[in-house]
């Protein structure tokens, strides 16, 4: 961290418990500066001769303390930074040795603001030195320039004086420049916690990762880094998976429960920053990101206008999705998504891994001896025109229904098992089924059939056999041992 020391003198300063401070010399004291539960016993000369602030506010009220002969004592309570800005300006006008850094330039450069320290009262006064470090050293180096624009915040919540708006434009200006710099020039220290598994090659080609500067970023309050996002993406040369990467680790750090799907802030406003800053393009953001900001969207009560971006987006990018993913949904958004996702104009290849999605979406819902029959069955339905490489998701899916819905009707079985094309089952499947005591016999029988007819096929050249002794108009059904596939 950079710093800049002023003064020379030793420190004098001295304190009394947490509300008394004064400067031990032989000289009594002239002056009280009360800031809040702070007072500051000191004396004229040091202040009047670099404030012009304090020199005015004396000047006024001099005649009435004259008058009454009492020490001249003032309340600048309202000073930005506070007693501990105050003292810094303080120790200045003393030339008391004191240290300027990234976290305490701002409180600093406010106060003496106020103050009026200023070159119209005196040559090389505390202001001009300090913006002098401010434009010298901290607005060239990374980290300093990121805490001080999160100091910005703590001394001016809305950042509306002259100074304030100056400093965060230059810190913002600063920290996207920064970040948008090419990779092979970055040779200042930063945060990078995220491990990547990368083989040797890559280490070696690209030692400093693109997106280097994501979690430094972290830190700063939504406001702010809105507006350094912004400026990066402005200015072009960060790729789009990069700002989503960053959005993502923002999230993981100041959504709590973010990571884990379980969203526990009552400001929504975070989460509809983050949403508005995604890249338009497609594969910016991964599904898992997506689905986990849809679930705080709806955990929060976002506008409908956010859920709806969040939806089409999901569903840009559904083949992409894994089944954890969308897990936490209820079948209705499921069931929106799938629509959402068919209302593109889609290529086969992209249904395939939407319907094996699905599949596994059903089993783990399956589980779940509350979930209906009539929920299962119409998002199945939803996709029932989508290519599958086999139906053994499928029936995995639907021999999990049963197994945890065991007091279902015949007819309902029936309609259930008619969504899976018993052709379409592997050896391995078939081999389950026709072992299942949860199945119809109906569909025992028809694998057996197809079964027999793939085998036949592999050796007499695809000849139908003859089933003779079984039927596919059974009226009971019968059972075989219990074994989940």
């Amino acid at each position: 961290m950079k710093f800049m020391k002023l003064g020379s003198k030793p420190d004098s300063s001295q304190s009394k418990g947490d509300n008394i401070r004064y400067v031990a010399t032989e000289l009594e004291t002239e002056i009280i500066v009360i800031i809040g539960s702070v007072k500051f016993y000191l004396h004229k000369f040091p202040l009047l001769s670099k404030s012009g602030f304090l020199e005015k506010l004396i000047a006024t009220s001099n005649n009435e303390e004259k008058k009454n002969h009492q020490i001249d004592e003032i309340d600048i309570s309202e000073i930005p930074g506070g007693s501990v800005a105050f003292e810094i300006c303080v120790k200045f006008c003393y030339g008391i040795t004191v240290t300027l850094n990234a976290y305490n330039v701002v409180a600093a450069r406010s106060a003496a603001e106020f103050l009026e320290m200023n070159e119209t009262f005196e040559k090389s006064n505390l202001v001009y030195k300090i913006d002098v470090f401010l434009n010298s050293t901290i607005f060239h180096s990374w980290k300093d320039s990121i805490i001080v624009l999160q100091t910005t915040r703590d001394i001016s919540p809305n950042c509306s004086d002259e100074f304030s708006l100056k400093l965060v434009k230059r810190c913002l200006d600063s920290i996207a420049s920064t970040a948008s710099i090419d990779t092979s020039k970055v040779e200042w220290s930063y945060t990078y916690n995220r491990k990547k598994k990368l083989d040797q090659k890559v280490r070696k080609q690209e030692a400093v990762p693109k997106d280097w500067w994501v979690e430094d970023l972290c830190d700063l309050h939504i406001d702010l880094y809105k507006q350094t996002i912004e400026g990066i993406k402005k200015r072009g040369k960060v790729p789009d998976n990069v700002i989503g990467e960053a959005l993502h680790a923002y999230a993981r750090r100041r959504i709590a429960g973010f990571s884990k799907g379980s969203v526990k802030i009552i400001d929504k406003s975070l989460t509809n920053s983050i949403i508005e800053l995604i890249p338009d393009e497609k594969g910016s953001v991964s599904s898992s990101f997506l689905s986990k900001l849809l679930r705080a969207s709806i955990s929060l009560g976002c506008e409908e206008t956010v859920k709806e971006k969040l939806k089409k987006r999901i569903s840009e990018q559904l083949e992409e999705t894994t089944v954890s993913d969308i897990l936490m949904y209820d079948v209705d958004m499921v069931q929106s998504l799938v629509i959402e996702f068919m209302n593109r104009d889609l290529k086969t290849h992209s249904k395939v891994p939407v319907a094996k999605l699905i599949d596994g979406y059903l089993a783990e819902k399956s589980r779940d001896s509350n979930f209906l029959l009539q929920n299962f069955l119409s998002l199945a339905e939803t996709i029932s025109s989508f290519p599958r490489q086999s139906h053994d998701g499928l029936y995995r899916a639907i021999d999990m229904f049963l197994k945890e819905h065991s007091g279902i009707s015949k007819s309902e079985k029936k309609r259930i098992c008619g969504l899976m094309d018993c052709r379409k089952l592997s050896a391995e499947a078939c081999e389950h089924a026709v072992q299942n005591e949860r199945l119809p016999m109906r569909v025992i029988v028809q694998v057996l059939f197809f079964e027999q007819i793939r085998a036949n096929g592999s050796s007499t050249e695809n000849s139908t056999p003859e089933l003779t002794t079984t039927t596919l108009n059974t009226e009971e059904d019968e059972w075989y041992h219990e074994k989940e596939f």
